[in-house]
């Protein structure tokens, strides 16, 4: 009995004990299995349904990307189509942070300090530069000529990239550095013909959308999108004449030592700019170290008074409006006179003179009395009709359209100092519209600098025949007893005038001057203008006739030789002469 008890409770035992069919750490396996089940059903259905368009993007990061195809920027040329402005291709050396880090960072410090010598930058200063990680594109230096990233490139630093970019060469150089002006390190125009058309000479580049395989072959062109082409701009310049206004410019600021000077030739009948320098001037291929006052085209920002360049708009005023005619004789004796309160002198006394004298020995007293002949406003006139108190109609930048104070009354002494030269302030552009007015017969049309198949409508604003004999006046100037006789061009009649200013200061007029030669040949046909500025030359010779003359002369010489414009004067029978005047000193 006590056997069949003991083995009673031992099955008992084991009933108890034994495993059940589901259990519960069965079920909760189960239950994880189903919830991971759900779980990625729903996240699959999310992918798939709700947001399909994550996925595709991530797989399209990974095998699409975008080429753009280069673009330079546009030419700029002068009117024979020699080249002014280029673009030349280089590369940027960039580097990626991240990158470094993740290779072999800095360890290589043969190479690295070969890198920083290349580039001209202190190895240690590049270390800290490129020591954030975070960071993932940062410029190492733009514009690198292709010899240097080759040199670069055979370093084979992680991290260090190199990419495309083009930069703007200037084959004239200082020649013609005010006019073309110069581009920033993006490749946009910031001086200049570079910034006035910035978008005319700015191309878009074309885009190819492309997929790539996992080895980065390109395996299929999804889409292409053409660019905007750039645009080349022809200038009405003429770079031979351009390199001699400025090689003849920049040895008489030097001889003179003058603080600057300009120089202006232009084409009387149609109002193309053929020459427009200044000096000092800069290399734009070489900014480094250039100051301001270099960088400004003075021929087009700053104003002087012009002095007795203006004394011929007096003389026709007085034709014009019938007060005189060229026989007029003129009384300016005793060579002075009062007006109110103030004097007008003469250097002496010429006494009794006729306009081409008044011109000839460029009398005070004589353009007083003439302008005085005729109403005030009708002299004013005469100087808004020539531009002077306009701009050039050539839009440069920077261009400033001189300083003329309009006042409601006048008196006769402002009326007489306005008429040599004072009480108004005119740029050397402005002067050479004036003179291509008179070149062209009293027709007034606009400057012009970008070269196009019309010419700018014209007006007449002085009677032919009054310009005409006003040119055959200012012909005596540069004759026997003129003031310019250096002026004079063998082989050419020229007619012209000088001006020689004292510059204003704070309590009336100080010692510096500022000497003005302009004129026009061949008087018979007049073709070019030329105004040669001199500002403030030191020494004993600081008259116009001694020192923006003779400059004068070089560049009207050479530049009629250069576009072959016959010689008119009958009294030279060789051009021998001419080529002498061209070349001397």
């Amino acid at each position: 009995m006590k056997h069949v008890r003991a083995t009673r409770k031992t099955a008992q035992a084991k009933a108890l004990n034994a495993p059940t069919l589901l259990h519960w750490r069965f079920l909760l396996v189960l239950f994880v299995i189903m919830l991971v089940f759900i779980g990625l059903g729903v996240r699959a259905a999310y992918i798939q349904v709700v947001s399909p368009d994550q996925l595709i993007q991530r797989g399209d990061n990974r095998t699409l990307r975008t080429r753009n195809d280069p673009v330079h920027r546009g030419l700029i040329t002068d009117r024979n189509g020699l080249q002014l402005a280029v673009s030349v291709p280089v590369r940027a050396v960039w580097a990626d942070p991240k990158k470094i880090a993740e290779g072999a960072g800095f360890t290589d410090k043969r190479r690295w300090q070969a890198l920083a010598e290349v580039l001209g930058l202190d190895v240690e200063n590049l270390i800290i530069k490129l020591g954030d990680p975070a960071k993932r594109f940062v410029y190492l230096q733009r514009q690198v000529s292709p010899a240097m990233a080759d040199y670069v490139d055979q370093l084979d630093l992680d991290g260090i990239y190199l990419r495309d970019e083009s930069r703007r060469y200037y084959p004239a150089g200082e020649v013609s550095a005010h006019v073309i002006g110069f581009t920033n390190v993006d490749d946009k125009g910031i001086e200049g013909i570079e910034k006035l058309y910035n978008e005319w000479l700015t191309g878009t580049p074309g885009t190819r959308q492309i997929r790539r395989d996992g080895k980065g072959r390109q395996v299929e062109i999804l889409a292409t999108e053409e660019g905007k082409e750039a645009h080349n701009i022809q200038l009405t310049i003429d770079q031979r004449i351009q390199a001699l206004a400025y090689k003849e410019l920049k040895w008489a600021v030097s001889y003179y030592k003058a603080t600057s000077g300009s120089a202006v030739v232009t084409d009387v009948r149609t109002g193309e700019i053929l020459a427009l320098v200044n000096s000092p001037s800069y290399n734009p291929n070489n900014r480094q170290g250039v100051s301001a006052h270099r960088i400004r085209n003075r021929a087009v920002t700053d104003a002087y008074e012009p002095g007795s360049s203006v004394k011929p708009l007096a003389v026709l005023s007085a034709l014009e409006f019938g007060s005189a005619t060229p026989k007029t004789k003129i009384n300016t004796s005793p060579g002075w006179m009062h007006l109110g309160g103030k004097i007008v002198r003469d250097g002496r006394n010429y006494g009794e003179i006729d306009l081409t004298d008044i011109i000839r020995h460029s009398s005070n007293m004589g353009t007083s009395k003439l302008a005085l002949s005729v109403p005030k406003e009708y002299l004013v006139d005469m100087f808004y009709n020539v531009g002077l108190m306009s701009g050039s109609g050539a839009n440069l930048l920077g261009e400033t359209n001189g300083i003329f104070n309009e006042r409601p009354r006048w008196s006769d002494f402002d009326i007489a100092t306005l008429s040599f030269g004072y009480g108004i302030s005119v740029t050397a552009l402005q002067l050479a519209r004036m003179y291509s007015i008179l070149g062209d017969g009293g027709m007034k049309r606009p400057l012009n600098i970008v070269k196009t198949d019309q010419v700018g409508e014209s007006e007449r604003v002085i009677s032919a025949k009054s310009a005409r004999e006003v040119l055959q006046m200012m012909e005596s100037v540069l004759q026997e007893g003129g003031s310019a006789r250096k002026a004079a061009v063998p082989g050419y009649r020229v007619a012209g005038k000088t001006g020689t200013s004292r510059k204003a200061i704070a309590n009336g007029y100080g010692e510096e001057y500022v000497n003005i030669f302009a004129g026009v040949a061949p008087v018979s046909d007049p073709q070019l203008a030329v105004v040669i500025l001199i500002n403030e030359p030191k020494g004993d010779k600081y008259y116009a006739g001694d020192t923006a003359a003779p400059v004068f002369a070089k560049v009207m010489a050479g530049s009629l030789q250069m576009l072959n414009v016959a010689p008119d004067d009958k009294n030279v029978s060789s051009l021998a002469a001419t080529s002498g005047v061209a070349h001397d000193g």
